[in-house]
């Protein structure tokens, strides 16, 4: 009943199909309003500021993203520590985990903010803002920077939630997260009623606003329905990171972050090469980018179910079920990316032309990179599942590496190649060439098996010891199994 009422689910019980595809469908939700929210913000303030504040908040945004990096890294590490304490009904070592990765993220969160308001201005500059749009960039990334600490705070709990079994209150969150910053936009945009106009601060402050908002609505949320992660009493000193902790947290999280930074930093660089071919070549691949950015969502929010799926199966025992999990997250990947892909190709005029309007040239060139590109993202979902899976049981060193020697040295390397052959259309190839590189080694990694032998050692502690003595004694001690 308790894990009924929270939306958790026992991810080592029942049917695999059913209850992954049900556990990942949220995640997959919550990543589709975050990419429309940003898309719709950046509507906002072009059609209302103009392209000066436009560029303000790119230049601002990519600080942002690779704070997330960062905190990404760390929330799935997090995950997967809870995810195995949840698999082996040990609720006392799961909120030891929760409580650690929420006290690191906090004071991680205060440092950024604190140093990302005194160096804003040096980031700006390093990432050469153009002087039309430095003051405005400088005013949005404050504001964002302030809020910081409460939105990098919210992201670590719903990755903790998810660890859990539950995907549904971040969904919840997330919606009240994204219908704030909506309505908040455009109201301290343009200023509406008593509200005076604060123009790019104004769309900066909105985002700070949701993410206030959903912060205190998810701890609310937390202790209202009593979920199993809640701290209360002698739990909360869990919020001072242990040294225990923190070694787990940091070595799985740093790679886990950096496999985010390598990606964004790949696709810099492929900006940089695309365009040398040109205006038109450019912003049409600026608009295949913005269809290709809702084909990697449900690799991304496939992996991160598989992985919290498999990561509770091993701290079960369930080491059975582990090659079905991982059969069935390709097989739904396969199914709803290559939906997408069919959907994407029939109407790919239609879609084009919201970014590219009646740009026949533009929209042939774009047209002509979703033929040869996007079969791609089939290979790269396969290859995300692969790495969740994996990482699921700590291993995250071979997947960075396999990203980084694919990324640039395989993808780079048949671009310099195929470029003298096929000109522009070695950049569009060179997708599918990195994609299926990165698939094969990783399945031959996954194949082998040696990272079935590997442990995420989240060492015990003497308190947790006698606490587990005490479990038959003290319910609260373990999670009872549903069903």
């Amino acid at each position: 009943m308790a894990a009924s009422r929270s939306g958790a689910k026992d991810l080592t019980q029942g049917p695999i199909a059913g209850v992954l595809l049900m556990f990942a469908i949220p995640t997959l939700a919550s990543n589709i309003l975050q990419s429309l929210n940003g898309s719709i913000n950046a509507i906002w303030v072009g059609r209302f500021l103009g392209a000066q504040a436009l560029a303000a908040t790119a230049n601002a945004n990519i600080i942002m993203f690779l704070m997330f990096s960062v905190v990404f890294g760390f929330g799935m590490a997090s995950t997967v520590m809870i995810a195995q304490a949840t698999g082996a009904r040990d609720l006392d070592a799961a909120r030891r985990a929760f409580g650690s990765a929420v006290g690191f993220c906090s004071i991680l969160g205060l440092a950024v903010a604190l140093a990302g308001w005194i160096g804003a201005p040096a980031l700006l500059r390093l990432l050469a803002t153009p002087a039309e749009a430095f003051d405005m960039a400088l005013i949005y990334l404050r504001v964002i920077f302030f809020a910081m600490p409460a939105t990098l705070l919210v992201v670590m709990i719903m990755m903790g939630l998810r660890g859990a079994g539950d995907a549904r209150t971040p969904l919840i969150f997330m919606i009240v997260s994204v219908a704030v910053d909506l309505i908040l936009n455009p109201v301290l945009i343009l200023g509406l009623g008593p509200i005076p106009a604060y123009g790019i601060a104004g769309s900066a402050a909105a985002t700070a606003a949701a993410g206030f908002v959903s912060l205190i609505g998810v701890v609310a949320f937390i202790y209202a329905r009593d979920l199993p992660l809640r701290l209360r009493g002698r739990e909360l000193r869990y919020l001072w990171p242990a040294a225990d902790q923190m070694r787990v947290l940091l070595a799985k999280g740093f790679p886990m972050g950096l496999q985010m930074i390598v990606m964004s930093a790949s696709g810099l660089v492929m900006i940089g090469l695309v365009n040398r071919e040109g205006l038109l070549v450019t912003a049409a691949y600026g608009a295949a980018q913005q269809i290709w950015t809702y084909l990697q969502m449900p690799a991304m929010a496939m992996g991160a179910a598989v992985s919290a799926m498999a990561a509770q199966n091993m701290g079960a025992g369930r080491w059975d079920r582990i090659s079905r999990i991982t059969g069935y997250g390709i097989g739904y990947l396969l199914a709803i990316t290559g939906a997408m892909i069919v959907v994407i190709l029939l109407f790919h005029g239609s879609l084009l032309s919201l970014f590219l309007g009646d740009n026949a040239v533009a929209i042939a060139a774009a047209w002509n990179m979703q033929l040869l590109a996007s079969w791609s993202f089939l290979l790269f979902g396969c290859t995300m599942i692969l790495f969740g899976v994996m990482r699921a049981n700590g291993v995250v060193v071979a997947p960075l590496l396999i990203l980084i020697f694919t990324l640039f040295g395989v993808r780079l390397g048949f671009y310099h190649m195929g470029y003298p052959l096929w000109g522009a259309d070695a950049l569009w190839l060179s997708f599918p060439a990195g994609s299926f590189m990165s698939l094969l080694l990783a399945w031959i990694i996954y194949a082998r098996g040696g990272w079935r032998n590997a442990r995420l050692l989240v060492p015990v502690h003497e308190e947790q010891c006698r606490e587990t003595a005490n479990s038959d004694a003290e319910p609260a001690g373990r999670i009872a199994p549903a069903g």
